[in-house]
């Protein structure tokens, strides 16, 4: 297959491109495997305040560990026994098959995979490379020692990102990232352009805040598979994190480290009532910056952007850790609340009406157990549970390691809730009858328990497994995929399931999904080899844990 033919029109601005470290998890193992590891003192070792006032560059390996990478290990439907002992699942030879068979080539190479190969439904934007969509099948490819593709992702989205962006004569700011880009085949001229979307075509026409920090996320996992700091080095690359993170970091009105976004704006990517401060994006966030502090090079203007990065991440991980934070005890103190408090001594800083809290988080929320909430923000507090927010947060230590072993614990306490018959509930409870109407604007295809709202996505099994790997529950990760192996394959790769349990294939789930197909390949490696969840896990740093209390005022 040497190209990719897309008949598609040029889009409104007429945009066409032309040219274009960690903690050693295989500790983890129950029967470890010895590695071809060479241990490196990296900055993923040093902590926040060490990078603030050093003015060495970063080490170019870039990693605690570097594994050396076998190319073709898990190569299709030659998949050997796995090296613990036992078979690999037949499924993972078709999920190898579907994946290649979604691979986009531009002008002869591999730059991406598109959103589904499913041919009996309307395209729509299917048909195109997303960032996010695109994360699972990078971190497949990584794994199988083909990284290649992953590198022309990088380089093409970066060249993408320079374009001039606008929508409806009002131009986006300069770093922000496309959420999807097509090929564009030119049939008279034999030629192909790329096309990107910012958001001028997407659901509600909103920009994309998660791309940036997926780009970064991968450019770090990139390294560290690779051990290749040359993509990173380049002056075009530091520029694009800069020019992504200059967006964040800038100072205005806000009084919250948090980032203030949009409905639509990330994977929830309809009206869903995640505007204001959305836990997946504060988590991207962060795993954004720490891993930017891995990958930029701290003199000259990188050196200004690592300071910036610094102090923000000192304020982030405090008030993440302490107001987005909910268990037993915190529930309780919420319930206890008093309101209309002032000045600096106030414990309900957000003016949170107890009154407010629902019903359900009372029933939901175990002894033993935890999780980071959607959303925070003056008088409002969204108790729902998102799933990669909180997956994000253990791999960015964002969490605590009380925290991590406290969202594992809830996962396992409530596991009919938030996996039942097909891992992962994208978000827990559903909205329904008036709430859904006001908070969805009558969305259909949001209805309860389905899509964005309480569907099960099996894409999200990577992240779960990851998670599961760093804090060392890997057995809840091994539980997980046996359910998804049950149906997954057989039901055709759906994007969604429907359902309090997630028993039905989504009402408009497309088949061949390919983030659900390299959604499974990912978690399938990991557990057989988890050295591979270096690539997109972080180590705790010991200095940004803040003192858990909310003020010394509370009294009964």
């Amino acid at each position: 297959m040497s190209s990719f033919n897309l008949n598609v029109d040029v889009n409104q601005n007429g945009d066409t491109l032309d040219d274009i470290d960690d903690i050693d998890f295989s500790k983890l193992l129950e029967k470890p495997r010895p590695l071809n590891i060479e241990r490196l003192r990296s900055l993923d070792e040093r902590s926040l305040t060490e990078l603030s006032g050093s003015p060495q560059l970063r080490n170019t390996d870039n990693a605690s560990y570097v594994a050396s990478p076998s190319v073709g290990r898990w190569s299709g439907f030659n998949t050997p026994r796995s090296v613990h002992g036992f078979e690999s699942h037949p499924m993972v030879g078709e999920a190898w098959d579907a994946l290649r068979r979604s691979m986009v080539y531009f002008r002869g190479q591999p730059v991406g995979t598109i959103a589904a190969v499913d041919n009996s439904e309307e395209k729509l934007n299917y048909d195109q490379v997303f960032v996010r969509d695109f994360v699972p099948s990078a971190l497949a490819f990584l794994m199988n020692g083909e990284p290649d593709i992953v590198r022309n992702f990088l380089l093409k989205t970066l060249r993408l990102q320079s374009w001039e962006k606008k929508i409806d004569r009002f131009q986006l700011g300069e770093g922000v990232m496309p959420a999807s880009f097509k090929v564009f085949h030119d049939p008279v001229r034999n030629h192909e352009t790329l096309i990107a979307d910012f958001g001028e075509s997407a659901i509600g026409r909103v920009a994309p805040v998660d791309s940036g920090f997926w780009w970064i996320i991968l450019l770090r996992a990139y390294t560290k598979s690779t051990g290749d700091s040359s993509l990173a080095d380049m002056p075009e690359c530091q520029k694009g994190i800069r020019l992504i993170l200059s967006l964040c970091l800038s100072e205005g009105f806000d009084t919250f480290p948090t980032l203030l976004c949009a409905d639509g704006c990330c994977m929830i990517d309809r009206r869903m009532g995640v505007y204001g401060y959305p836990i997946e994006i504060q988590a991207l966030f962060f795993m954004a910056l720490r891993c930017a502090l891995l990958v930029l090079k701290h003199d000259g203007e990188g050196k200004e952007m690592v300071e910036q990065i610094v102090k923000r991440l000192h304020a982030l991980s405090y008030h993440m850790r302490s107001y987005f934070w909910l268990d037993l005890k915190q529930l309780n103190d919420i319930y206890r609340y008093k309101t209309e408090e002032y000045s600096h001594t106030a414990v309900n800083k957000f003016n949170v009406i107890p009154d407010s809290l629902p019903e359900w988080v009372f029933d939901f929320m175990p002894s033993h157990g935890g999780f980071f909430i959607g959303n925070v923000s003056p008088a409002r507090m969204d108790f729902r549970w998102f799933a990669l927010g909180n997956c994000i947060a253990i791999l960015s230590s964002m969490a605590t390691p009380e925290q991590s072993t406290a969202i594992m614990d809830l996962i396992e306490s409530r596991w009919e809730e938030l996996v039942g018959e097909m891992p992962l509930k994208v978000c827990y409870p559903a909205i329904e009858s008036h709430e859904w109407r006001i908070v969805t604007g009558c969305d259909p295809k949001n209805t309860r328990w389905s899509y964005h709202n309480g569907g099960s996505w099996p894409v999200l099994l990577w992240l779960l497994t990851a998670a599961c790997i760093k804090t060392g529950r890997p057995q809840i990760a091994r539980r997980a995929i046996e359910v998804a192996e049950a149906r997954l394959h057989k039901d055709n790769w759906p994007e969604y399931y429907d359902g309090k349990l997630g028993r039905y294939v989504g009402k408009q789930s497309r088949k061949c999904q390919t983030w659900s197909i390299a959604g499974y390949l990912v978690a399938k490696m990991m557990l057989e080899d988890p050295s591979h969840v270096g690539m997109v896990a972080l180590e705790e740093d010991k200095q940004m844990k803040p003192v858990m209390r909310r003020s010394n005022s509370w009294t009964c």
